[in-house]
């Protein structure tokens, strides 16, 4: 376990990707062959310890000091695996050892994972109980991390593979192609990876296939577009999905690889078809779409049911076809596979499928004009080009799509709470709500309108770090009240009517634009203001 634990806590101080990569190469190499798969499993998420709940872990702490005692301690450090492995006392046995030699790392990780998933709720904190009292703070710190499914270490599943593929030499698509068909401990997959078998088959298999991703394009480059050698069509403001079809079913990919058929059912019958489709997934119907908050609401779902489907309706707007049936597609032209696409779709009639349409243009104003169109519906976020000719392959591959998005919506705001950050960011106030100011029989007062947790410099948190410290005037558990004198400009991508917020809207990837030191709160701005986006 403690080597494991070692891991976490450099990949959660290594600040660039590349140092976490090679942090995540040098234990698959020395990691035992037991424990590799299952903290591999940790990594991604994919690890089921069955009925064991953080909840156990709570209960632990608070058997050990007073409960307002530990809900002081856990929301100054703003983490629960780092709370109970700090407060939890040091047994003798490891006193009296000193420090850990080679054989007194603590129980193994592949015998936690075991142990745990057989265990009862009573039984599994008896047994956690024993491995605190075998483990350094970090070694519990570690553990705690697994139990919890805290990690929090700014590593993806995506990291995850890339780290495989680099370590075992192997084309990183070729792991992604085979991860839907594995389950953890990955026994297949390491066979194959360690030349002691063969790689799982993907043949006839509904399986993720990587996807083509654009570059951002600046406002001065499109001049350079040419019509003869692009295509447009719409950005549309909705979620990236992979639609694959074979002979063990159909499965609904997000564009991280991750299978999210429970949450939409209703896309994944049987289309009496094999082969695999890129699109994007939209509210609404294709006649009437709607704003991306409304699919966020089932998004937000791990299953949903027959109310659901029928009050927040989905549907398929298609890209691309990347597999049709035994022949695969993405060597060939996109003007080949659109036109494939377009058939398929025709023969089919499926009310919950249409392909997204070419946009024409003959000039670089021309699509200007089309990017300005964006904000006027508030469902599309710009437009997309695409090199007539070129095959699909996988990443973002220089010269060949490129995005560009309509400009963001900006507005002053004024900071109103702060909560502390995860991870490394624990010991900082980092996760900001701000609002608008209204106006009612109470008076002009501010209400919340979102949330915001990047777009500032490290050392921009610092200083408003700082500003909570020396302005907070109420606390509520983790969060505390400031006074409302900060002003923060905050971009964001569209904003929509909501009704769980207390300000009615709501608003689609706010970030931190500009820290307004200068600003008075009395002229951020208001509700009003914010409505006229809408």
């Amino acid at each position: 376990m403690k080597p494991f634990a070692d891991l976490l806590e450099r990949l959660l101080f290594a600040p660039q990707r590349n140092a976490k990569l090679t942090h995540l190469g040098a234990w698959l190499k020395t990691a035992s062959y037991e424990d590799r798969g299952w903290g591999v499993a940790a990594l991604t998420n994919d690890l089921d310890l069955g009925r064991v709940k953080s909840s156990v872990v709570r209960h632990l702490a608070t058997g050990l000091m007073d409960e307002d005692l530990f809900a002081q301690s856990y929301d100054f450090v703003g983490d629960l695996a780092e709370t109970v492995a700090l407060i939890w006392p040091q047994s003798d046995l490891l006193s009296s050892r000193g420090s850990y030699g080679q054989n007194h790392d603590g129980p193994k990780l592949h015998d936690v994972v075991i142990a745990l998933q057989k265990a009862s709720q009573d039984n599994a904190e008896i047994l956690i109980k024993s491995w605190l009292d075998q483990l350094d703070v970090t070694g519990r710190w570690g553990l705690l991390k697994l139990i919890t499914k805290g990690m929090r270490v700014g590593v993806s599943a995506r990291m995850v593979r890339l780290a495989l593929a680099e370590t075992y030499h192997q084309p990183v698509e070729d792991i992604e192609e085979i991860w839907p068909l594995l389950t953890p401990p990955y026994d297949d997959l390491f066979q194959w990876l360690d030349g002691k078998g063969d790689k799982p088959s993907a043949q006839g298999r509904a399986v993720f296939r990587p996807l083509m991703l654009a570059h951002p394009i600046d406002d001065d480059r499109t001049d350079q577009i040419n019509p003869k050698e692009f295509m447009a069509e719409w950005k549309w403001d909705g979620a990236r999905v992979q639609l694959a079809c074979a002979e063990d079913g159909v499965r609904l990919f997000s564009r991280s690889g991750d299978v999210i058929n429970a949450a939409f059912p209703e896309l994944v019958k049987d289309l009496g078809w094999h082969g695999v489709l890129d699109g994007e997934l939209l509210a609404g119907t294709p006649e009437v779409i709607e704003p991306f908050q409304r699919l966020q609401q089932r998004l937000n779902r791990k299953k949903a049911g027959p109310k659901l489907i029928a009050e927040r309706p989905v549907f398929l707007r298609l890209y691309d076809l990347l597999i049709d049936g035994d022949e695969d597609m993405r060597p060939m032209p996109i003007e080949t596979r659109r036109q494939r696409l377009a058939t398929l779709i025709t023969t089919w009639g499926n009310p919950l499928m249409d392909v997204s349409q070419e946009l024409t243009f003959n000039t670089s104003a021309d699509l200007q004009q089309w990017r300005d169109q964006c904000r006027d519906s508030g469902l599309i976020e710009g437009v997309m080009l695409k090199a007539r000719g070129s095959s699909y392959q996988h990443g973002r591959i220089k010269g060949l799509w490129f995005k560009w998005k309509r400009d963001p919506l900006l507005a002053d705001l004024v900071l109103m709470y702060a909560q502390r950050g995860h991870g490394k960011r624990s010991s900082y106030f980092s996760d900001y709500t701000f609002g608008a100011w209204t106006e009612d029989d109470n008076g002009r007062r501010l209400v919340p309108v979102g949330k915001a947790y990047s777009g500032f410099t490290d050392a921009e948190m610092k200083k408003l770090d700082q500003f909570v410290r020396a302005n907070t005037t109420n606390k509520f558990g983790p969060v505390r009240e400031l006074k409302q004198t900060m002003v923060v400009e905050v971009a964001f991508d569209s904003i929509a009517l909501s009704s769980r917020h207390k300000s009615g809207l709501a608003m689609r990837f706010p970030r931190f634009a500009q820290i307004r030191w200068d600003k008075p709160a009395a002229e951020a701005d208001s509700l009003e203001t914010l409505k006229t986006w809408l």
